[in-house]
């Protein structure tokens, strides 16, 4: 890397000063790595699976010896300390999770005999040389290597390109990678902003996206004009139905946790309630105790639950939509602020009730601990509403009634749903999901299917002897 190659600040969310000058890879630079990395993937494939597991299960040593360095990283990219140091361990042990699994689902399978009785066929698949990933601001680490994990074990390449708002974490990384020969040839960060990106998408075979709606529509819109296949993880506004039958102590616990976990910046946050009238006085009463109990991890980054806003732009963001629910008529019962504290920004823990679906704070992504609640007259209007929305990443559901929760979850829009529980999506990843509506596009990120994404399947036929009857 030149000294010379030009660098943009980076702003520490604990103090909003720019402490930090990031590497901006030119798009020239950008083709460059990307050539030697699909100049590497042959290799990298022919090492077969074995030898992928090898290198990647020596990166988690790397990364469990050095933890400290890159929890410091995160601490000062994202001004949290807890949740770091559990992005670090979910990642080595996603890590471990692939190695184990990519040889069943890799598995080219036996041959077997077609229709047409003396035809054979066989499955089975190569890898996209090159994998491109560009990942968000809220888990650094873990939403750059999500996809990368799998797609390295496919026998592929992989450039990422995480957020510029949050990229320290890359030089540690990279002296670990460093020390893993056969892996540092096929995996490389580039660093900047959308430029970069652009450069990205115009290198590689198949790309993968974690971001925003806006920015994704974009992104799916240059990957077909490559004609490569894109993988979309847009925004979601994550709905919960709180039914008559809940039991609102369990759902106020629940709900508080998945609305205020990281300080509300997760794809998966609940970012909406739906409670029934019969029980709402509770479960307010219940969810604002929780809610206000929560403290911010200021001035000791290891005390309190919530972190602050980690992207300046977002900012900007939560304080418009706080002022539009004010001045449409939202009830504050608590919070409803933005703090400076120490020069960083921290979101208040925020409970709203009679709020109105024109209000963004409602319609409109909002990633921030902030929970709207709306009480509603039945649960089928609860469901109504829930699915009145331009997002359908996940949702959940509150019934003491098992069966119940599962045809309301069967009726709401969205990849998947926890019943009785907020978020689960963030913990369990066996089970395949997708995006709905316009929050996402391609094939799932959980479960098995999440590997196939980076392969093409190839068939064999052959003929094991007679005379095709279709012949002149």
């Amino acid at each position: 890397m030149s000294n010379h190659m030009p660098t943009m600040a980076i702003i520490n969310p604990r103090t909003g000063q720019e402490d930090f000058d990031l590497p901006v890879f030119s798009n020239e630079q950008v083709a460059s790595i990307a050539r030697n990395l699909k100049q590497q993937q042959a290799a990298w494939w022919e090492s077969g699976l074995n030898g992928r597991i090898t290198a990647l299960e020596q990166l988690t040593s790397k990364m469990a010896a050095h933890k400290a360095q890159l929890v410091a990283a995160l601490i000062n990219d994202t001004g949290r300390a807890s949740e770091s140091e559990l992005e670090v361990d979910v990642t080595i042990n996603a890590i471990h999770r692939w190695c184990k699994q990519a040889p069943t689902l890799l598995a080219k399978g036996e041959p077997w005999a077609a229709e047409i009785p003396f035809i054979e066929l066989q499955q089975d698949y190569l890898p996209y040389s090159l994998v491109g990933v560009i990942s968000p601001w809220n888990f650094p680490l873990l939403l750059s290597l999500v996809d990368a994990i799998p797609a390295l074990l496919a026998g592929s390449a992989v450039l990422i390109k995480p957020s510029e708002v949050t990229s320290r974490f890359v030089a540690p990384f990279n002296e670990m990678l460093e020390s893993v020969p056969a892996l540092n040839k096929v995996l490389s960060f580039v660093t900047g902003a959308g430029e970069t990106g652009h450069g990205v998408i115009n290198t590689v075979d198949s790309l993968c996206f974690t971001g925003s709606v806006a920015t994704g529509r974009n992104v799916g819109k240059a990957c077909a004009g490559r004609f490569i296949p894109a993988f979309l993880e847009l925004g979601g506004k994550d709905p919960a139905v709180v039914c008559q039958d809940a039991d609102p102590e369990l759902a106020a616990k629940a709900l508080c946790w998945g609305s205020m976990v990281n300080a509300g910046q997760s794809c998966m946050s609940l970012e909406r309630v739906y409670v029934h009238k019969a029980i709402a006085d509770v479960f307010l009463t219940k969810l604002v105790q929780n809610v206000k109990a929560l403290t911010h991890n200021y001035p000791d980054i290891q005390q309190g639950q919530i972190g602050p806003i980690i992207s300046a732009k977002q900012v900007d963001i939560v304080e418009a939509q706080l002022q539009d629910a004010k001045d449409k008529g939202a009830t504050i019962l608590c919070g409803g602020e933005v703090l400076n504290l120490g020069g960083g920004r921290y979101c208040a823990p925020t409970v709203l009730t009679d709020v109105t679906p024109d209000m963004d704070i409602v319609s409109q992504e909002t990633f921030a601990a902030i929970l709207p609640v709306t009480v509603v007259d039945s649960d089928e209007q609860g469901i109504a509403m829930a699915n009145d929305s331009e997002f359908g990443l996940s949702a959940a559901v509150f019934s003491q009634n098992v069966d119940y929760a599962k045809q309301l979850a069967s009726e709401l829009e969205a990849g998947a749903v926890s019943i009785n529980d907020a978020s689960l999506t963030a913990l369990i990843h066996e089970a395949e999901k997708q995006s709905f509506k316009y929050s996402g596009l391609g094939g799932s990120r959980m479960g098995a299917e999440s590997i196939r994404r980076f392969t093409r399947k190839k068939a064999y036929i052959r003929n094991t002897g007679v005379p095709s009857p279709w012949w002149f």
